[in-house]
């Protein structure tokens, strides 16, 4: 029996500053996310992340969180209700951090019957600190216990034909009624050696402005060259005129250099240079989180307007968008009827 788990990145329980610690705690102790040898990863995040960051993002957490709870997690279960309402397969729910975990997920569908499972990241873009961590953490629970079931694994969509067309549908009707002159897509920041870590040429991506526009077996995990071939291909696709769309990056740690050009000052330089209106969307998240909700929603259109800028379009996640939910609900559907090889 065939079946499908959904993984997301997760949620503290609560905006309260205990919960949001463990739950950073759990995430940044990751070796993906913050890649260095575990005893100083256990001194930055244990030593001084977690006694100074907590209190700061429950704040920002607190500002964002709904009555239902988290909107990331509210929002995938919508998701996941809404494909399992449309696929013939049994489809669960997990995230890689918090509740529901992914050994839940799995036993949920163990339970059913389910032998044969597809892994569905929910992320456009591979990158270690998303879609590996996800796919290495699942394997290692299926040796562990489930050793009966195999995986499938949902590659990376980033240039599927049938998101970018649910991508660009979304971005247009968003912004159909409103007046624009800029259209940011801001992706989640990662640091340059996660680049150069996922290159499996071991010499292609010097990140050098060339590098993501030549053709390469490296580009199959390369996350920035991802998220530019998203950008170029929605932009083709909604015939954008050249000087009117730009990619950033945006969240980032202290310390490393990160993927550039950075979201924050690329909002507030427009602003500051006579742009008025701008639009923003963020392609590296399907649901709403965080991410979108506090940094670009609230503290980047702030910024803009300090800075001069008057109306900032902020362009919602494909979240529960019917045209992804029939998207997604057909891929699961096309893997499921597959003759067995």
């Amino acid at each position: 029996m065939k079946g499908v788990l959904l993984v997301n990145l997760g949620s503290p329980d609560s905006p309260q500053p205990k919960d949001v610690k463990k739950y950073l705690g759990e995430f940044l102790m990751d070796e993906r996310v913050i890649d260095v040898p575990k005893f100083l990863r256990t001194l930055l995040v244990k030593g001084i992340i977690l006694n100074t960051r907590p209190k700061k993002s429950a704040k920002a957490y607190q500002k964002i969180w709904w009555d239902e709870g988290s909107p990331l997690i509210v929002l995938s279960e919508r998701l996941q209700k809404k494909v399992k309402d449309l696929t013939s397969v049994p489809v669960a729910l997990a995230m890689r951090y918090g509740k529901p975990s992914i050994k839940q997920g799995l036993q949920e569908l163990s339970d059913l019957g389910v032998t044969e499972t597809l892994l569905i990241p929910l992320y456009p873009q591979h990158a270690m600190a998303t879609t590996e961590t996800i796919l290495v953490l699942a394997e290692a629970l299926r040796k562990e216990f489930f050793p009966s079931m195999e995986f499938t694994n949902l590659p990376a969509f980033y240039n599927h034909p049938d998101y970018v067309r649910v991508l660009a549908n979304s971005i247009q009707n968003h912004l159909k009624d409103k007046e624009w002159e800029h259209l940011l897509f801001s992706y989640h920041g990662i640091p340059e050696r996660h680049i150069r870590k996922t290159d499996i040429t071991k010499s292609h991506c010097k990140i050098d402005g060339h590098c993501c526009q030549t053709k390469s077996p490296a580009h199959e995990f390369c996350y920035r060259h991802q998220c530019y071939e998203t950008t170029r291909k929605v932009a083709d696709y909604l015939e954008l005129k050249e000087g009117t769309y730009s990619s950033s990056f945006q969240s980032r740690l202290a310390g490393d250099k990160w993927l550039q050009p950075y979201t924050d000052t690329t909002v507030e330089d427009f602003a500051k240079k006579g742009t008025k209106n701008m639009a923003i969307v963020t392609p590296a998240f399907i649901s709403d989180c965080l991410e979108t909700l506090e940094e670009i929603g609230m503290e980047a259109a702030e910024d803009f307007k300090e800075k001069g800028g008057e109306q900032f379009h902020v362009v919602p996640c494909l979240n529960t968008d019917p045209e992804w939910v029939k998207v997604l609900s057909r891929w699961i559907d096309e893997w499921a009827t597959q003759p067995v090889s």
